[in-house]
């Protein structure tokens, strides 16, 4: 039986990404853009040989960097992003993220193209995000383009909440 009290509707979803270059950026972004750089050495890719490093901002101004980390059996290494972020909970439990740039590191340069985070990274985004109640910016780094979206809910519009 048909309920007239349900009729389908629509929900429009919008997501706010600047794109823009390095030279538009300020300093904070820079700076951890530069880290998350630099921070792809450290990974450990030797299945995929894409390496991917990130830096998290702190709300009192430290700097945690983060790699992705893989392992033979592929469900147990982890991405950078979660890297940074879980390590930032465990050493400064009481300080907010104001910032994460990501950036990756394929066949010798640098990618064109920012990579977005995966899903299981979005969803750990926001959950960050919400436990300390504040916004966090997300720096997505290409050579071409630089994606900047000033909340990491516009990464996960449905995300699992409860």
């Amino acid at each position: 039986m048909y309920n007239n009290h349900f009729m389908m509707k629509n929900i429009n979803i919008t997501a706010k990404i600047q794109v823009c270059c390095y030279e538009e950026l300020n300093s904070d972004e820079k700076n951890i853009i530069d880290i998350a750089k630099n921070a792809v050495k450290c990974s450990y890719s030797p299945y995929s040989q894409f390496r991917v490093g990130s830096a998290v901002l702190l709300a009192n101004r430290e700097i945690v960097v983060g790699s992705n980390q893989e392992n033979i059996a592929y469900p147990s290494g982890l991405c950078a992003e979660r890297t940074a972020l879980f390590y930032a909970n465990s050493q400064f439990p009481d300080e907010a993220v104001e910032a994460i740039a990501v950036a990756a590191y394929h066949e010798g340069n640098f990618v064109d193209e920012p990579v977005t985070p995966c899903g299981a990274c979005r969803q750990v985004l926001l959950e960050v995000q919400n436990r300390y109640k504040h916004p966090i910016k997300v720096l997505l780094y290409g050579k071409k383009v630089i994606y900047k979206i000033e909340n990491s809910a516009d990464l996960l519009p449905l995300a699992f909440e409860f």
